[in-house]
């Protein structure tokens, strides 16, 4: 919601998006990791399990950005159509890394 949030208020009011600066995407970030820790809470986790978790959601936030930030940087110079510009190829881009990312579940025996 906050993102779609901040594209309205882009289209809408540019000055008060510049206004707000960095704060939007924080809002983002703080709504990740409230969610992040209401999952261990209602599940339950102890000490060494949040921990576990929450280094190892961490490190799995931190590749996926890595990974569409080097792939952004790639299609920039890539030959795509003008109307996927922008936007558009990064929906694209995001997709075929979830369906990447789910390849991996299941890859460990459930205890």
């Amino acid at each position: 919601m906050v993102q779609i949030i901040e594209m309205i208020i882009d289209r809408v009011s540019p000055k008060l998006y510049i206004t707000l600066g960095i704060f939007l995407p924080l809002i983002t970030v703080n709504c990740a990791i409230l969610g992040v820790s209401l999952f261990m809470e209602i599940r339950q986790y102890s000490f060494v399990q949040s921990l576990t978790y929450g280094l190892g959601s961490g490190l799995g936030w931190w590749l996926a950005i890595m990974l569409l930030a080097a792939i952004r940087r790639r299609v920039e110079k890539a030959p795509v159509p003008a109307g996927l510009k922008g936007p558009g190829i990064t929906v694209i881009t995001i997709g075929f890394m979830a369906m990447a990312f789910i390849g991996f579940g299941g890859m460990l025996p459930v205890q």
